[in-house]
């Protein structure tokens, strides 16, 4: 079915270094209120190994763990229309990018855009780079979600942890 999609609301910290963008949170993660809701997507199983934590505490928690690292959640679009979870599915016409320029000036210590999969990179140096004043470092990530199979696990680990870590606070 074809629906007008809302996202969730950034999670981030004031000093927060590193901003992790997906493109649209899937069903799953709309319906639980809950970034990366999906049992199958990897994104809390790699945060928790490059943040030191137990993947499977309460989400409340994880978030907590986050922002001790220095890390803030959201996504590239607020807006969409999308039939089901792909990103392969949104309607490009429908797209409405998240006002990164606030957010960045709301968040000065943000050095790097980590954009979770191919869909949110391309979206993000489209529709959001050109016009943002300050320009943190980007890079591309290979996807968490379970769609994308071309990698596994412990290579998509090592992409994201090699990129991240660099950028983190430390203990």
């Amino acid at each position: 079915m074809v629906t007008t999609l809302a996202g969730l609301p950034a999670v981030a910290t004031a000093d927060a270094r590193v901003l992790v963008l997906g493109t649209m949170p899937g069903a799953a993660s709309l319906a639980a209120h809950r970034y990366y809701a999906h049992p199958r997507n990897a994104f809390w199983p790699i945060m928790g190994a490059i943040a030191g934590f137990d993947p499977r505490l309460p989400y409340a928690l994880r978030l907590q763990r986050l922002a001790g690292a220095g890390i803030a959640l959201w996504d590239v679009l607020a807006h969409c229309v999308r039939d089901g979870s792909l990103d392969a599915r949104i309607d490009p016409a429908s797209v409405v990018v998240n006002d990164f320029g606030a957010f960045l000036a709301m968040h000065p210590h943000i050095t790097l855009v980590a954009l979770n999969g191919g869909t949110a990179a391309r979206l993000f140096a489209r529709q959001v780079a050109p016009s943002l004043p300050r320009q943190p470092a980007t890079v591309g990530l290979p996807s968490t979600s379970p769609a994308y199979a071309a990698m596994r696990l412990e290579e998509k680990l090592d992409a994201w942890r090699t990129a991240i870590v660099p950028h983190l606070r430390g203990p």
